[in-house]
This record gives structure tokens, sequence and C-alpha cells, in this order.
């Protein structure tokens, strides 16, 4: 089968470091029965190891001709292929069908990676756990504690919905074509539903949208279209600090406060 071209377009840089394969498949600890899926198999290099230790697994690739190579290949037994965009992929029908919830994987291309990982917080109560591999500094972001430079409208939106680590990283090396940036592993969990307090988690992502917008204003200019200066005495916040100085749990607290207010 011809050599494979990586298209920008795609965001393709292909994972070809097998020690890092095997860190990566060993972090994820596929069990034979788990409904798995793997976003972007790209040439294969997790999908074999994955499918070492599954009976079954599904994968989501837009680009047809990776999808025929997968479905010509010697995988192609142990492979449900979806060829597919997966901004547009419902998880959650594909949970509901197969009755139980994802594990879902993958190398995400930087370009989509923070409206790929929205799209699936969204389906997050279909989801058991997620771990991929992102541009470095995306994973930073997730992580990130408030006050610090990392910290905006992604740490505080993905920490609500779930549990996030970062696991390790993986050099620009381990790729080909060669990336200029470093690479890093993070684990998504989604979060109980008693740990989702947000009475209105449509409002509560507008207000941090808001927040973190201009990140220069304070919040008494970012939030002026849902509180006065009446609302921030009663919940006792500085009006005059920055949207990256609050935790979630004071979005949480000013969401709520919002919602109940009406």
């Amino acid at each position: 089968m011809e050599e494979h071209r990586a298209r920008k377009r795609f965001g393709q840089n292909f994972l070809v470091d097998g020690n890092i394969i095997r860190k990566i498949v060993a972090a994820i600890d596929p069990k034979p029965d788990q409904a798995m899926v793997e976003i972007g198999p790209g040439l294969g290099a997790m999908t074999r190891p994955l499918t070492e230790r599954l009976d079954r697994l599904h994968v989501i690739e837009i680009d047809r001709d990776l999808a025929q190579r997968l479905r010509e290949g010697e995988l192609a037994d142990k492979l449900v292929i979806h060829e597919q965009d997966a901004l547009k992929f419902d998880f959650s029908e594909l949970a509901g069908t197969l009755g139980t919830a994802l594990r879902v994987v993958g190398n995400l291309p930087y370009n989509i990676s923070s409206p790929l990982l929205f799209h699936l917080a969204e389906h997050a109560e279909q989801v058991c756990d997620m771990t991929f591999m992102l541009q470095k500094e995306v994973v930073d972001r997730i992580v990130a504690a408030p006050d610090t430079e990392a910290y905006g409208r992604l740490s505080v939106m993905l920490q609500y919905r779930f549990e996030c680590s970062h696991l390790f990283d993986v050099p620009p090396g381990a790729f080909r074509p060669m990336p200029k940036v470093m690479s890093a592993i993070v684990r998504l969990k989604p979060r109980s539903p008693a740990q989702l307090d947000a009475r209105d988690p449509l409002l509560m992502s507008a207000i941090v949208k808001a927040a973190f917008g201009q990140r220069r204003k304070t919040l008494r200019n970012t939030l002026r279209e849902w509180l006065a200066q009446t609302d921030w005495d009663v919940l006792g916040i500085d009006a005059s600090r920055r949207g990256e100085t609050l935790d979630l749990a004071d979005y949480v607290r000013i969401a709520n406060h919002v919602a109940t207010r009406g």
C-alpha cells in the first residue's frame, strides 16, 4: 500500500515512537469487552495495540483515504469504522446503540482540539472516561489553577464537567512529521451528577465565556449584563477583580445567584 502523506488541513501528525505508544496504551488499560472509540486512528499506531486488547474498536476517521486503508487492512475484522467528522459525531447515539458508556481515546488534531473537547463535554453522560494526546499548551490550559496565565474558559468548563489529570508529556520526536510543539496526555473522567451543582449550565457557560472574553477588564464590566453592584455585595466578591482570579466554585455560585434571581 502506498505511503500516506500527512494532510495539514486535517492536522495530521502520526505517532511513530513504540515506547510512547506502549506507555499510552498502558495508561488507557483497555479491557476486552469495553466500548472504546478512537478518534483519528490515522495509520493505526495506537489502533493496533488497542485491538490486541479489545474485542472490538470503533474508530472515527475523517480522511477517506485513511478510512479505506483501515477497511482493507489486517485489523478490519476488529474495527467498526465511522468515516465522519468527530466534531459532528453523535457519541450519545453510539453509547445508546451499544447499551454502555464509552471510553474515548485519540491523538487529537491540534487545529480542532478545543471545539472537539467542548463537543465531547455535551456527551459526558454517556462517557466512562477519555484519554487524549493534545498539544501540551492545551493540556496545561485544561488542568490550570486560577490566577495563572493558562487558566481560562477551557479550564473552568472542562473542570466543571470532568476530573482532569495531566498524565505525561510526549516530545516532538515521537511523531512524523515532527510538530514544532510538545504534546501531552490528559485524562478526563466525568464527574457524578451530584457534583454538577450549576442550576443552569448554559447560563454558567455564557457567564464564563463573557468573564474571559476580555481578560484585562474587571468583572464589573465583563458581567454587567447579569450582575449589578448589589449582586456583587450579596455574593461577597470584589467586582474589581478579573475573571481569571475566580475559581470554579465562584463561577457556579455566580451562575446560581443569577439563575435564582431570574
